[in-house]
């Protein structure tokens, strides 16, 4: 099959950068190594399947630039919220863009049209037309919840959409309450074992990221990481390591020891003796990228009791878990005090990972639904 996605490029210097490092006669990435796309990619082509691309964050008339979040008043915010203000259909460089990849669908003729979450430049119409013109199934990949996060374009396309893939499995009864034909909670999120795994450390890294417990991640704005931030203030009488790309609040700066992307997050993750995986306010089931990767790299992991974390991981055996603040201090202090079970349930959470949590078992559960929905 041929799969057209339609992303955001984030992070386009890492993109960039894993371009630079192809190796001569291999195709070069589509995507960077710090968005999941990289590894449906990687497990799609695997497969037999060919794959391009149309970045729809990329402005007729300029460049795109890495985001980085903050609870401050910027003035990218304020061209973004001026933006808003003006109906979708009568922007004239949104207008471009989906004429552009109109013609590239044309051309390209896909099986498949890809989109992943936080649309607001892709309209309805062209997702019809498309639909229309070449048959293709539209399968709309979200991490995030249609309530809070979801743009009235998405919400409009929403019954154009064959299958809605979701990390949260409550995000996807929403999607079908808009109109989604059908939902499949794989999760999303998944491991690749020839990246995610534990590496090796020199001296110099391990004293640069050596820490007893290690975040990275994403932490404002605080309406929607709140109880990240609660939890990790809890913390803060232990080795606590903080890696973030983005603003981070007041109370935790002083544990910030940069940012990390990629490989590198990873290296920092292998330098910990413990991470903290608390979900963001709009996930209730669970089901995000690190549950997976964390494990893949055999640090164990502390994450709030969700219900996903429960169905995918055995508490205790390839997962901790907590209930409250008190919980998540007295774990953490005990299994920072008894080596032997941490690194034992640290290998049992990475061959559970390897043997049921891999892009390319992810990939093979969506040829399935795939060929379920076009008989």
């Amino acid at each position: 099959m041929h799969f057209l996605f339609v992303a955001s490029l984030h992070h386009p210097e890492a993109l960039a950068a894993a371009v630079a490092a192809t190796p001569p006669g291999e195709t070069p990435p589509l995507f960077p190594p710090s968005m999941a796309q990289h590894f449906y990619e990687k497990a799609l082509r695997r497969r037999g399947h060919t794959l391009d691309v149309f970045y729809r964050n990329i402005p007729v008339w300029g460049r795109v630039r890495a985001e980085r979040h903050s609870a401050r008043l910027t003035p990218g915010k304020v061209m973004a919220a001026l933006g808003r203000r003006m109906p979708p259909q009568l922007n004239p460089d949104l207008r471009a863009r989906n004429a552009r990849l109109l013609r590239q669908a044309r051309e390209q003729r896909p099986d498949v049209l890809w989109i992943v979450g936080d649309n607001t430049v892709i309209y309805p119409e062209t997702i019809a037309t498309i639909k229309r013109e070449t048959g293709c199934t539209v399968v709309y990949a979200s991490g995030t919840s249609p309530v809070v996060f979801s743009h009235p374009i998405e919400r409009r396309a929403a019954r154009l959409y064959d299958l809605v893939l979701v990390n949260d499995y409550y995000h996807g009864i929403q999607w079908l309450e808009l109109g989604a034909k059908r939902m499949e909670c794989l999760p999303i999120a998944a491991c690749d074992p020839e990246f995610h795994h534990p590496y090796e450390l020199d001296e110099e890294e391990r004293r640069a990221w050596g820490c007893d417990i290690a975040f990275v991640g994403t932490l404002t704005p605080n309406n929607l990481y709140s109880e990240r931030v609660r939890a990790l203030e809890a913390l803060r009488d232990f080795d606590l390591g903080i890696w973030s790309v983005h603003d981070v609040p007041p109370s935790l700066r002083p544990y910030v020891r940069g940012s990390a992307l990629g490989a590198q997050m990873l290296r920092i993750l292998s330098a910990a003796r413990l991470t903290i995986n608390t979900h963001g306010d709009f996930m209730r089931y669970g089901g995000n990228m690190r549950l997976f990767e964390a494990a893949g790299v055999g640090v164990v992991q502390i994450a709030d009791d969700l219900p996903g974390n429960r169905t995918w991981f055995t508490p205790g055996e390839t997962i901790l878990t907590y209930r409250d603040h008190d919980d998540l201090r007295r774990k953490v202090a005990y299994y920072l005090a008894h080596d032997d079970e941490r690194q034992a349930l640290a290998a049992r959470a990475r061959e559970h990972v390897y043997a049921h949590h891999t892009y390319d078992q992810r990939v093979e559960r969506l040829e399935a639904l795939l060929s379920e929905s076009t008989h």
